[in-house]
């Protein structure tokens, strides 16, 4: 199912399979009882986990909500739909394994989904994070650590809906974070008073300034941004009344405030406010914390991916609420795989071909990047045989890239894959009828 996945990406069950007993197939592993998400997910960190010993490893982890059968409804929850049966929607929560030093993707860490569909719950402040969907970043947290241990460093990334007190006092210890604050916490000064913490960041002196590129999204378009930083060790104290039992008065962090002072494109300007276990002496330590909190982009590439790029997983109307979940497990494992042949186009990552794809693929990729190639240097495979990269080359070209405008993107891979599959299948029956 996986390799069907990643050969044509989709939403459609009938369309994966390509035959009735495949579909057949398929339908009886995701209607199987003893198939679950956390199984499915527990094998794609297995598998992560070999790519990642001695690296510096960053996770990116976040939450995207899923909108399925063409329906984009949000009243009244996500859950079953009434008298048409069905899903509404649903929520996926990711966590993703990257090369901090050469951007590489390694893999999936932890996949979530569940549909809300029971109704009204308790207050949430009355309420234990155990109990609540918050306790996702917690969990996601601990199975880096877990999964993840033969790195050199883990460190775990994540935006402003992770700012749970909870979250910072169950760290692993051997997991450093970096978080995108939301809430204005109280602080606890060295002369033993008290102070906000946005407030606190504001005035703290400016420890450099440097420029960055911030590409272009939907809506914005790509600038120079001039950025002021500012960092400082900063003691957060305990919310009232406690979201959990057991925890600490209070947590030493280290803030990084980065904010934009060349605001003339017209836009709203940048303003971070980074809390990280990370311990800074120096203003280039805070910048890496700055460029590290950058590499999160990575996740809403991903959903992309998963989305609109690439496998339209919103597009699928499987009545079924169990088994749609267990769907959008199955493709999220393996939307890694058209990533990382997005990221390795260019070589920078130096990932190998057996990162992502089988070793019996090279002779193909081989044989086809003789015959893709034009006379031009540009119409030249760039890549070394045997990398990521040189089969990023030739599946963009059978995807409809002509090497001379721009790079490819998800929807040419996922197109030029499914077209590798293809021929492949085609020279494996032509040597089985010789």
């Amino acid at each position: 199912m996986h390799d069907a996945l990643v050969r044509r990406p989709g939403s459609c069950i009938r369309r994966l399979a390509g035959n009735r007993a495949r579909e057949i197939q398929f339908t009886r592993f995701l209607r199987n009882e003893r198939v679950s998400v956390a199984e499915m997910a527990s094998h794609a960190a297995a598998r992560t986990a070999n790519r990642v010993a001695g690296r510096e490893i960053i996770v990116v982890q976040d939450t995207s909500e899923l909108f399925l059968g063409g329906r984009r409804a949000k009243a009244n929850g996500y859950g079953p739909v009434g008298k048409g049966g069905g899903v509404r929607g649903l929520l996926l929560h990711a966590a993703l394994a990257i090369d901090a030093g050469n951007d590489a993707l390694l893999g999936l860490v932890d996949a979530q989904v569940w549909n809300r569909d029971k109704g009204k719950v308790t207050a949430r402040r009355s309420r234990v994070t155990a109990s609540k969907e918050s306790q996702r970043w917690l969990s996601a947290s601990a199975k880096a650590g877990k999964a993840l241990s033969a790195a050199r460093s883990i460190t775990v990334i994540s935006d402003r809906e992770s700012d749970i007190y909870e979250h910072f006092a169950r760290r692993p210890a051997n997991v450093e974070f970096i978080v995108r604050a939301s809430w204005d916490r109280q602080i606890k000064l060295e002369s033993g008073k008290s102070a906000r913490l946005f407030a606190f960041g504001t005035r703290l002196p400016e420890a450099s300034q440097f420029s960055v590129t911030i590409p272009a999204a939907p809506g914005r378009k790509k600038r120079t941004a001039q950025l002021v930083l500012r960092f400082s060790p900063v003691t957060i104290c305990r919310p009232h009344p406690s979201p959990g039992p057991g925890l600490p008065d209070t947590i030493g962090l280290t803030l990084v405030d980065v904010r934009e002072v060349s605001s003339s494109h017209g836009g709203k300007p940048i303003h971070w406010r980074l809390l990280t276990t990370h311990v800074l002496t120096s203003p280039d330590q805070a910048r890496r914390i700055v460029d590290l909190y950058r590499k999160r982009w990575t996740i809403e590439e991903y959903f992309r991916t998963l989305k609109t790029a690439g496998f339209d997983i919103e597009a699928a109307d499987i009545g079924d609420p169990e088994v749609m979940i267990k769907f959008v497990a199955a493709a999220a494992v393996a939307a890694v795989t058209i990533m990382q042949l997005v990221r390795s186009r260019d070589g920078a990552t130096q990932e190998e071909l057996a990162d992502a794809l089988e070793p019996d693929d090279g002779p193909v990729l081989e044989a086809l990047s003789i015959h893709l190639e034009g006379t031009t240097a540009k119409q030249k495979n760039p890549h070394a045989k045997g990398t990521l990269a040189f089969a990023a080359w030739v599946i963009a070209r059978l995807g409809g890239w002509t090497a001379y405008y721009g790079k490819p993107g998800p929807m040419v891979m996922r197109i030029g894959f499914e077209a590798f599959r293809r021929i492949k299948y085609g020279t494996t029956l032509k040597l089985q009828n010789v």
